[in-house]
């Protein structure tokens, strides 16, 4: 990780405030949650099913395995963020990684499907495993990809239309993937095997994404702090700033609900479409309409935040949020109230998709501003590690609800209690963590102070 700082291929591309990121900037570095996508959200939608309806593992197990992987793996964030600060390269600090990275990831991927047709507990431990490489692996390219966003630019406005390019970009993925992967996987004889060929395929493409990622980016910002330009933070010191920064926390656990919604809402809809709806068909429809609809509603969230701030948008979000599902409760049965409030909820999503993580961006600043020190690695690795404790909570649920309600993997009719369980996945459970997020962001603030912390940093600068 040493070369020196002079050759940093981003020299001399110091951040402007009020400065325009190039369109092609703007597209590539969405490409790289886009290649994210291909792989983890494919992962979350279907790797649950894949353990309990295709390998045979009951779900509590798997939903142990995911709980104890990601906490595992939410302190490998912390440590990859350290990492990142230390980094010095030609290619910056960030941006490196995903070069490094991106093979080995979509190699693990595949290897997390090709689980061998050995005994269960042999069969658990390989899981185990490989679940665990994949997480780690994917901590070494998001964190470091999180991070890159505040390394382009310190402008605030720039950032929120980074984050949307990026949001925006990876809900292409997550269409694909939801409606492609069954059928993909059916193609190619179903089973395992058909599992195996297509993540093989989503593998390649993610790899090839990153990669361009890579290229089409720049890091430009530098800390205000001269000394650190060319002095590594200690990690006991670089720790200690994270613990004054209230709104890092904040936005850390705003991160961290937002991805047990995400996991629950795409790790349930398969189960809600068989034994609710009655129609596995209906996952790629759902999603789909989920999906559009946050799409159309990422238009509108640069110019509204830009105008409201990015704390009011996600609270307006939320609350729409609550309002489709309450339309969905009015008959949990019925495809087309189902859509409707699908697709509200998509509207509401919008806000919080396209600005969370611009939000988590803006605290490094206030950070740096209060106690001197900069450190975007270490920052970005709380997002991170929101993602994957997040995700693994969901996932975790997931099989603990359905197991608590006597879910039989594979079986044709379930008991009314596992319906009960199917039904709280959906939408119960996501409701209340709605709720729960907007109490969370009432004590975020930071909109309103963020020019005058740029300006005392512009000034210690100079």
């Amino acid at each position: 990780m040493s070369a020196n700082p002079e050759k940093i291929e981003s020299a001399g591309k110091q951040s402007i405030p009020g400065e325009k990121i190039k369109l092609s900037e703007r597209i590539g570095y969405g490409m790289g949650d886009l290649a994210s996508n291909f792989i983890w959200q494919a992962m979350s939608i279907f790797i649950v099913y894949f353990y309990t309806d295709v390998i045979g593992i009951a779900a509590g197990i798997v939903g142990s395995i995911m709980l104890f992987s990601r906490i595992f793996d939410g302190v490998s964030d912390v440590l990859m963020g350290y990492a990142i600060d230390k980094t010095k390269s030609k290619h910056g600090k960030a941006r490196p990684w995903l070069l490094w990275l991106s093979i080995p990831f979509a190699v693990s991927a595949v290897l997390l499907f090709t689980v061998p047709d050995v005994s269960t507990t042999w069969q658990v431990i390989y899981i185990a495993i490989t679940y665990n490489v994949v997480c780690l692996v994917y901590t070494g390219l998001n964190v470091p990809y999180g991070t890159l966003n505040s390394l382009i630019t310190q402008d605030q406005y720039q950032r929120s239309v980074l984050n949307v390019f990026r949001m925006s970009i990876a809900l292409i993925g997550v269409l694909i993937v939801s409606n492609l992967t069954l059928p993909l996987a059916t193609l190619f004889g179903g089973g395992q095997f058909g599992w195996v060929l297509t993540f093989l395929i989503f593998g390649s493409i993610g790899s090839t994404l990153f990669y361009v990622c890579f290229r089409t980016t720049a890091e430009r910002v530098k800390p205000a702090n001269k000394e650190q330009q060319n002095k590594a933070v200690p990690l006991k010191e670089s720790l200690k700033t994270l613990s004054k920064n209230k709104y890092w926390g904040i936005a850390t656990i705003f991160i961290l609900m937002t991805y047990i919604f995400n996991a629950l809402n795409s790790g349930a809809i398969i189960y809600y479409s068989q034994y609710i709806l009655d129609n596995t068909l209906l996952v790629g429809l759902v999603t789909t309409a989920y999906t559009v609809f946050i799409l159309l509603g990422m238009v509108f969230v640069a110019p509204i935040t830009k105008r409201f701030g990015k704390r009011n948008a996600i609270i307006v979000g939320e609350i729409i949020t609550i309002i489709g599902y309450l339309i969905m409760m009015i008959d949990l049965t019925n495809v087309v109230l189902i859509l409707i409030g699908t697709i509200i909820r998509g509207i509401g999503k919008a806000p919080i998709n396209g600005s969370m993580f611009a939000l988590l961006g803006d605290t490094i600043e206030y950070g740096e501003w209060k106690t001197g020190i900069r450190n975007e690695g270490m920052v970005y690795s709380g997002g991170s590690m929101g993602i994957k404790v997040g995700s693994g909570l969901g996932a975790a649920m997931i099989g603990w609800v359905l197991a608590l309600g006597g879910y039989v993997g594979g079986s044709a009719i379930q008991s009314d209690s596992a319906l009960l369980s199917i039904q709280a996945l959906f939408i119960y459970i996501p409701l209340a963590l709605t709720i729960l997020m907007i109490i969370l962001l009432l004590f975020y603030n930071l909109d309103k102070k963020y020019p005058q912390i740029i300006k005392d940093l512009q000034a210690r600068n100079a």
